[in-house]
This record gives C-alpha cells, sequence and structure tokens, in this order.
C-alpha cells in the first residue's frame, strides 16, 4: 500500500483546495476526494502517489 497524504480542513472548499495543491506540488493523485467526516464538522480527503498502486509501481 501506498503512502497516504491527508488533508483535514473546515469547509468542503477549503479541503479540495488543498487537496489539489498537494497533488500538483507533490506529483500525487486523489485517492479520496472531499467527504464529511462522521461525528464532525470536518472534512477530509486523501493523496498518494501518482504511479503507486497498492505498493507496486504501476505499468501504465
Amino acid at each position: 500500500m501506498p503512502t497516504v497524504f491527508t488533508v483535514q480542513a473546515d469547509s468542503r472548499e477549503e479541503c479540495a483546495s488543498e487537496l489539489a495543491r498537494l497533488c500538483a506540488v507533490f506529483g500525487l493523485r486523489p485517492r479520496l476526494h472531499p467527504m464529511r467526516m462522521t461525528g464532525t464538522d470536518r472534512w477530509i480527503a486523501r493523496a498518494a502517489a501518482a504511479g503507486e498502486v497498492y505498493g507496486r509501481q504501476s505499468s501504465r
């Protein structure tokens, strides 16, 4: 499994913006688009290396 980077924010817009910035700066791919965390008013999103699939390099 690849290393996963997590973004947490107070709004969906802020979470999406920071996810996009993280992906652009580090060449990552979104793995979990912004969604509301259960039991909180916070939003979460995740990204991982673009070429990795479950810990292996992608052949694409």
